[in-house]
């Protein structure tokens, strides 16, 4: 009888060992991605978005939905993931992953993915440039990775790789998937929105990404 698990509900170390990932600490986003200087207009509108975050922060708990109106979306369309090449989807379900030598499946729906419409048209299957974990603010931004490397790590049976980030709104946790034997995910450092040089890393990180 085969064994259906919710992604939601699965720690770092169930998915690690059901999907046979390896983890590797890396403390450069250079060493993966080219990091571009910001204009004055995206260093001014990165300002806005900051200082509408520590808003809302002070006054308390900031919800799931609000971080994807008040962050995500503004962050996403300055680094240019609202361009034609580019769809997203929202509350996306995955199809079941099924976990080898294991009578078992897991399952999940993903907050929000973005994929090359260009690629699209050129291979059957759609090339994911970024797959995107949100919690509330309360919580802390690792405790979305069980969920976003299950997500991620689906796009793996169609591409060699795949950058993920979960987010509490506060910190961004990226991760950079690749297939391999075993597949390995690649752990970048945190960043911060509420800090200035932190926060201008992130949106070139978001920028270097989307032009994969």
């Amino acid at each position: 009888m085969t064994t259906t698990l919710d992604a939601s509900n699965l720690r770092l170390k169930d998915v690690q060992s059901l999907l046979k990932l390896t983890e590797q600490l890396n403390d450069s986003f250079t060493s993966l991605l080219s990091l571009e200087n910001l204009t004055e207009f995206e260093q001014q509108e990165l300002q806005v978005i900051r200082n509408i975050f520590r808003e809302y922060y002070s006054e308390g708990k900031i919800s799931e939905g609000q971080i994807k109106f008040l962050c995500l979306a503004p962050l996403m369309k300055l680094a240019g993931f609202y361009n034609s090449s580019i769809k997203i989807t929202l509350e996306e379900n995955i199809a079941n992953i099924s976990v080898e030598d294991e009578d078992t499946n897991i399952k999940g729906r993903m907050d929000i993915l973005a994929v090359s419409k260009t690629q699209e048209r050129i291979v059957t299957t759609p090339f994911w440039i970024l797959v995107i974990e949100s919690k509330n603010s309360s919580f802390n931004a690792s405790e979305g990775l069980p969920q976003l490397l299950t997500y991620a790590y689906k796009s793996l049976e169609n591409q060699t790789s795949v950058w993920g980030v979960t987010t509490n709104g506060m910190d961004y946790q990226f991760v950079y998937l690749q297939q391999g034997n075993p597949p390995i995910y690649q752990l970048l450092p945190k960043l911060d929105i509420t800090r200035s040089e932190s926060s201008i890393e992130l949106l070139q990180v978001f920028k270097s990404i989307c032009q994969l």
